[in-house]
């Protein structure tokens, strides 16, 4: 066990809530036990007690008490296991970012019950100056595809501000049930989260304006392809960035998303053979501006369980490849 500590906040930790920081710098101290050694005094910042939420500011000094190192690590080295499997997840990497094919089934961050999450394997990317890579922006737990994440504060900053000004072009793909009327066309309306019928979680749903809590929320689609009136290749490219935005707007069309556990509202629905198992969406392509001023477009294979539904229904991604589509002006 590692005695009493006291740790400066870096330039580029300026503005970090505390408990982040200690997520990247002491990941076995879990919040709970987090918060119970701040109650006690335990950790202080410049000599006063703060509470999880307070924000750092570069050049103050933290005390931290007596930890015990890391499990399943040695002398600060990340677990080698996580490492290489977010390894071979890398789509693109330089110094400021990775892009990860985020496989389904994977949440981006922990919650009630998930103990696996891209938040958290991050930490095994740890950088010789402790700074782990963070993430941008989310994916549904079963959604895969490109999911960018910062490997630097600094980094962060920036590719947040990216996406909070929608400068971040995304492309999806989705196989649904039924066809799209129009083939082609643009979705807008207000979401808002509201307790489930069967009282089993929440979920978004489409309100008026003026409902408490609601947010716009708008999606471009197209057909790109059809395997009888049953199921269609649907390209979807959203403006915002709603929580389950994409699931929402296609059960909205009448065409739910394959498997989707939450928004599939078609009664008596007999599924085609062969097709895989899982929610069919995939975030296929994204294009974004980097820190040196060039931009970045990239994209990700699609997932076995939607290759596999691909392949039963005739679908070919070679032929339509997304490098043809500039999602900035289609």
């Amino acid at each position: 066990m590692s005695g009493v500590r006291q740790q400066i906040v870096a330039r580029d930790e300026d503005g970090m809530r505390l408990d982040r920081w200690f997520s990247v710098h002491f990941p076995q101290i879990g919040f709970g036990h987090l918060q119970k050694i701040l109650r006690s005094g335990q950790v202080r910042v410049d000599g006063g007690r703060v509470k999880a939420n307070a924000r750092l500011v570069s050049g103050q000094v933290v005390r931290i008490p007596p930890v015990e190192p890391a499990p399943d690590r040695v002398a600060g080295v990340p677990d080698s296991k996580d490492a290489q499997f977010l390894r071979e997840l890398i789509l693109y990497e330089d110094d400021d970012l990775y892009v990860f094919n985020k496989p389904h089934g994977l949440a981006s961050q922990g919650g009630s019950g998930t103990k696996r999450h891209m938040d958290g394997l991050l930490k095994s990317l740890t950088g010789r100056d402790g700074e782990a890579p963070r993430l941008v922006h989310r994916l549904d737990r079963d959604t895969s595809g490109c999911l960018v994440v910062a490997k630097t504060r600094a980094a962060a900053t920036h590719f947040g501000a990216v996406f909070s000004s929608r400068s971040a072009r995304k492309i999806y793909w989705a196989v649904v049930a039924g066809n799209p009327t129009p083939r082609q066309g643009r979705i807008s309306c207000f979401l808002a989260k509201q307790q489930k019928g069967d009282g089993d979680g929440e979920q978004m749903v489409v309100v008026s304006n003026g409902t408490p809590g609601a947010v716009h929320s708008m999606t471009h689609y197209s057909v790109t392809d059809t395997a009888s009136r049953r199921f269609a290749w649907v390209t979807l490219k959203p403006v915002t960035g709603r929580t389950h935005q994409l699931r929402v707007h296609m059960a909205e069309l009448g065409t739910p998303i394959i498997d989707d556990p939450r928004y599939f509202n078609i009664e008596n629905w007999q599924p085609a053979p062969g097709l895989g198992e899982g929610l069919h969406l995939h975030a296929r392509r994204i294009s974004l501006p980097l820190r040196d001023g060039s931009r970045l477009d990239i994209s990700a294979p699609l997932p076995p369980h939607m290759q596999q539904s691909f392949d039963a229904l005739g679908f070919d991604a070679e032929r339509y490849d997304v490098q043809d589509v500039d999602p900035e002006t289609a």
